[in-house]
């Protein structure tokens, strides 16, 4: 008899932005296995009789921390324990729970998903962002800003996605952002394309620095912004003058 993973999203920051679901599969936790960006506030919420597990990510460190985790799951589910895998944001938007998922099916452990707030979407609201808009944005991608190590060269096409969608959402990216603006430019964006670039958002500690492409590099680095950080292209951008509410 084995146990069940609940691979949880627990939301952008703002404890507040948890869904039920995913409290419910916390209280109820043997083991709780959480990353980094979950919120303290959220693992305070866990249970004294469940033991919990700091799994988070070191910087450089791109597999072996992944390895080990999906091992812990494994091993604490065929002890009959149920787990928790708290990922910040949503686990299926750049949160390895899609590989975390195949590794628990080809160990024949019962697994759920608990859908989360991707970060993406939470820091753009809470900056007064639409990211899809009637009159300015009929599409929205999600792309990552840093892609595996492993890969011999990166395979986002950033100039031909310059011109493919309205509004451009870029996860992981702060570290690349003076290349891929320059690389959006040449993919026919305008250099006064609007950019926002939110770091820590929608916790107390959210900042939002907005600018162009052609600008947004020095401006964020004038303002020292460091990651977590969301980046947000296009015209939606220019909205949070008008319907901020932070």
């Amino acid at each position: 008899m084995t146990g069940k993973v609940f691979i949880v999203g627990a939301g952008p920051g703002d404890p507040k932005l948890i869904t039920l679901k995913a409290v419910e599969a916390i209280k109820s936790s043997d083991v709780v296995l959480y990353d980094r960006l979950v919120s303290k506030k959220i693992v305070a919420m866990i249970p004294k009789k469940a033991e919990k597990m700091y799994v988070g990510r070191d910087v450089g460190d791109d597999y072996k921390h992944q390895d080990t985790t999906n091992d812990l799951m494994v091993k604490f589910a065929k002890k009959n324990k149920n787990v928790v895998r708290l990922k910040g944001g949503d686990p299926f938007i750049f949160g390895r729970g899609g590989e975390e998922a195949e590794f628990l099916k080809q160990h024949k452990v019962k697994y759920e998903i608990i859908p989360g707030i991707t970060s993406g979407i939470g820091s753009a609201e809470y900056s007064g962002i639409p990211l899809t808009h009637r009159d300015y944005a009929s599409s929205v991608v999600f792309v990552t800003g840093h892609e595996d190590a492993k890969k011999k060269e990166g395979i986002v096409d950033w100039k031909k996605l310059a011109k493919a969608v309205d509004t451009i959402v870029i996860m992981m990216g702060l570290s690349r952002l003076e290349i891929i603006s320059k690389k959006l430019i040449s993919g026919g964006l305008d250099k006064s394309t609007p950019v926002a670039v939110i770091q820590n958002g929608t916790t107390d500690e959210h900042r939002l620095i907005k600018g162009t492409l052609s600008n947004i590099s020095k401006k964020v680095s004038d303002a020292k912004i460091k990651p977590p950080t969301i980046i947000i292209v296009g015209k939606v951008v220019n909205l949070s003058d008008k319907i901020g509410w932070r």
